[in-house]
């Protein structure tokens, strides 16, 4: 029986060789199986993430079962991620049904919070042979159960602090990008600055970016033509995403780019076939545009197409 595989494994091969792993959020079979597949052609390494909303949706146990199986359709490696898992029991909850690394989002905390509940999953996750992730400064915008209003960038000396004082495997880190379809109001900015003293600083740590989907427009417009009513969507240039990863970036979140694309297809489906009502038809539709969109970015912006093939 095949296992998952190790995901700090993952992240310091990415980070020795310049490239970043999509860790895709899902709560669907069609999406994680469109995930899956796209990695495939592509011999891309994947991250599957579940964050709190999707483990609400959908059952963790049987998730988790479901993602036993496609290991053994697939050859690439694959890792099960909890994405913001806001408490430790959460966190002891994923680990139980087979999670094989989990993140500890107390970003929200006072500092010193923060750090006690970020090393507290460390000593017990590291024990079970589960990689965490933490996360030090704020993001905003609004995803499932994450919301803020105001955003905090990460200060490097205090990342730096944070992750000697955890233990973390990777760190998540705020240099600009935020949660949602709504990013941006002007003219998109990341601060590499920041990510550049964070690397220095720590050389052999993974970097996380959250918050980083593209918001293809193709799909706004395409929704909007169907009935739909998203307005100003803007999200992460390709070409800030593709720069990060070629730098101390192992690891890229994607949440927002999947739903759109999933949406505007099934919107787009309907409207063309108003007589057919087989769900079948047009949850394959959207799977399969969904895994086209997968093999475009592993390739053309996280770089992580034919690496680490087992």
């Amino acid at each position: 029986m095949k296992k998952l595989y190790s995901e700090k494994m993952m992240l310091q091969d990415a980070l020795k060789n310049k490239y970043a792993i999509g860790a895709f959020n899902f709560s669907s079979i069609e999406v994680m199986r469109a995930i899956v597949d796209g990695c495939e052609n592509q011999k891309s390494p994947v991250i599957l993430a579940l964050s709190e909303g999707g483990l609400k949706y959908a059952d963790p146990v049987y998730l988790s079962k479901v993602i036993h199986a496609a290991l053994e359709e697939t050859t690439v490696p694959i890792s099960l991620h909890l994405d913001h898992g806001k408490s430790f029991d959460i966190v002891k909850k994923c680990i139980e049904c087979g999670f094989n690394s989990v993140m500890i989002d107390g970003s929200f905390l006072p500092y010193d919070e923060n750090v006690a509940l970020t090393k507290k999953v460390c000593d017990y996750a590291h024990k079970k042979g589960v990689s965490v992730e933490g996360e030090i400064g704020v993001l905003a915008g609004v995803e499932d159960d994450v919301k803020s209003d105001q955003h905090h960038y990460t200060d490097p000396q205090q990342a730096l602090d944070f992750a000697q004082k955890t233990g973390v495997d990777s760190l998540a880190i705020a240099i600009g990008t935020s949660h949602g379809a709504f990013k941006f109001k002007g003219t998109p900015e990341l601060r590499f600055d920041i990510l550049k003293q964070v690397s220095k600083l720590m050389p052999d740590l993974p970097i996380v970016l959250h918050g980083a989907s593209n918001v293809p427009q193709q799909y706004i417009e395409t929704i909007n033509k169907y009935g739909g009513n998203i307005q100003t969507a803007q999200g992460v240039p390709e070409e800030f995403i593709s720069k990060a990863s070629k730098m101390a970036v192992c690891k890229v979140n994607n949440d927002t780019d999947l739903r759109v694309c999933f949406t505007s297809a099934i919107r787009e489906y309907l409207a063309n076939n108003p007589s057919d009502f087989t769900p079948r038809n047009y949850l394959q539709y959207a799977k399969d545009k969904v895994r086209e969109l997968i093999e475009y970015k592993v390739k053309k912006v996280f770089h992580s197409a034919n690496k680490m093939q087992k």
